[in-house]
């Protein structure tokens, strides 16, 4: 009596089991996705709410094409102020002024008063900026003067922006969303019973984050720096000062948001909903010179501003302490405010 061979029944059968099993866990997923509200709505909602703040930011009109700042802007010809496409900056401290242009972030500086225009001759938008002047009416009597100076590349004008937002990303989720992942797993309701206070334990976060952050920068700065040889005109202690400033006010606010929720997934909405805008709307990227005034007015409010505008101003333009001293309030006010609410509604379950 023969055995029959069920050797070939048994592959096809397998391979079914195996797509049933993974068609069962596929279908699981996306209805567990579809009944997780929060998570469904940050996918629908952060787009929308990217490209409709996108359209409103650039609603207003086009960005001039060429700067030009101007001493004694009173005595100024009516028909130089009135050309086209040129935004006129005007200045009371000569020297700033004629630095800006050497550093080509004016094309062209004028004093109206002594009939005098100082332009850099390697800048090519300070060339076109020169013609555009003496076309004009009143333009032939102005007496030129030369500048040099090594021009502010983009690099330059970025990398205060991308250490910034490097430090957001790390601040704001290191502490908030690990923060409520300790609570979600339960990691806290144990360590409140240990002899560890709730101030002992938010001290030691702030520190180690605080740490990581400036060490992290630091590296990414140093590493950079000796390959690409950023502009820096400004003090380097300064320059620390902002981003310690500068992390303790994110982390301020990972604080604050993760004080209470009980889920990563709330968190995470949160954490973005905080972090996009500021990592859209703080100058990181681009100039916000060209945008809606509600949008410049609305980026003051967000902390990512005030350290990118403050080691800008380090690094481009050689301030010191004086000069970033409202931008340090802001993050010192914004730090003690964020972290006085948080510690105060941190709850271990």
């Amino acid at each position: 009596m023969s055995v029959p061979d069920t050797r070939r029944d048994a592959a096809p059968t397998r391979a079914g089991g195996a797509l049933t099993r993974i068609l069962a866990a596929f279908l699981a997923r996306n209805i567990e996705f579809m009944r997780d509200r929060t998570a469904l709505g940050w996918n629908f909602v952060m787009p929308v709410l990217i490209v409709l703040g996108f359209a409103f930011g650039y609603s207003g009109e086009p960005a001039p094409q060429y700067k030009i700042g101007v001493l004694n802007q009173q005595a100024a010809h009516p028909a130089i102020l009135d050309l086209q496409h040129v935004q006129f900056v005007p200045y009371r401290d000569e020297a700033a002024a004629v630095t800006k242009v050497e550093r080509h972030q004016l094309d062209l500086l004028i004093d109206a008063g002594a009939s005098r225009y100082w332009v850099n001759e390697e800048s090519p938008k300070g060339y076109l900026a020169e013609k555009l002047l003496l076309a004009s009416d009143g333009g032939q009597a102005f007496k030129r003067e030369t500048v040099r100076g090594r021009v502010i590349r983009y690099v330059d004008w970025l990398i205060p922006g991308v250490l910034s937002m490097n430090m957001m990303w790390s601040a704001l989720y290191g502490v908030g969303y690990v923060i409520v992942r300790y609570r979600k797993n339960g990691v806290l309701k144990r360590l409140k019973a240990t002899p560890l206070s709730a101030v002992e334990f938010l001290s030691a976060q702030i520190a180690s984050r605080l740490w990581l952050v400036l060490a992290t920068s630091t590296l990414v700065f140093t590493g950079t720096n000796l390959v690409v040889g950023y502009a820096m005109y400004g003090s380097y202690l300064n320059l620390l000062l902002v981003f310690a400033l500068g992390a303790m006010s994110l982390i301020s606010i990972g604080l604050l948001i993760a004080s209470r929720l009980r889920t990563e997934e709330m968190a995470d909405g949160l954490l973005n909903l905080i972090s996009w805008p500021m990592m859209f709307l703080s100058g990181i990227w681009f100039s916000l010179d060209g945008m809606h005034p509600w949008v410049q007015q609305l980026a003051q409010i967000f902390p990512l501003t005030h350290v990118t505008t403050a080691a800008r101003a380090i690094m481009i333009d050689g301030a010191g302490l004086a000069q970033i001293a409202p931008q340090l309030g802001v993050l010192a006010l914004f730090t003690v405010i964020c972290l006085g609410i948080g510690a105060a509604l941190f709850r271990w379950e």
